[in-house]
């Protein structure tokens, strides 16, 4: 690699992952993956980007290929899912995860092994906690919490994972940022 190409892809990095990206732990029983991002919209634009993980979640990330495929039911025991279409059978789905905990505006924790960890007995535990950051800014911390039997060994697996977690908090961001800002209410003039 060149020179130029070489400080060309460093002077682009810092840019290209959230602001903090951390397996904190790893074993082969489990990790703890910790990343933080400041989405640059007020916490009511990100929540309503957050519940919606069709307009944000990489389609390379899918069991469908297409992002459009995934839906969140946005309340307790609401499922993180992905339609499939071309079987045989007309159709199936996948559950990627499930929702046992939600604050809107706040915080969301699903419960669900995702991606190659669903074949694993695993169980995981993730977490969207939204905190403001001034008045039109947002900071998104996420934990991904694995434990369970992994036969390559969880710890194996943490540094993909945390990569491709990765990139579903910086399409959020992304997605956030790009949709317009909510125009403020107009008040009639009373006469």
């Amino acid at each position: 690699m060149n020179r130029f190409v070489l400080l060309s892809a460093l002077a682009i990095l810092p840019f290209a992952t959230p602001a903090a990206a951390d397996v904190v732990q790893a074993t082969p029983a489990g990790f703890e993956i910790k990343q933080v991002v400041t989405v640059d919209t007020p916490i009511a634009q990100t929540w309503s980007t957050l519940i919606a993980p069709q307009r944000w979640w990489s389609k390379e990330h899918t069991y469908s290929d297409d992002s459009a495929n995934l839906y969140l039911d946005s309340q307790a025991t609401g499922c993180f899912c992905e339609r499939l279409k071309g079987t045989d059978r007309g159709g199936g789905s996948v559950e990627h995860a499930r929702i046992v905990y939600i604050a809107p505006g706040r915080m969301i924790r699903l419960s669900g092994a995702l991606g190659p960890l669903q074949a694993e007995a695993v169980t995981g535990t993730l977490t969207f906690k939204l905190d403001p950051e001034g008045s039109n800014a947002t900071r998104v911390t996420m934990t991904y919490i694995v434990g369970g039997y992994v036969r390559a060994g969880a710890d194996t697996l943490a540094p993909k994972v945390d990569e491709v977690l990765a990139v579903q908090l910086l399409g959020l961001k992304s997605a956030a940022e790009s949709m317009p800002a909510a125009e403020p209410e107009k008040k009639e003039k009373k006469k």
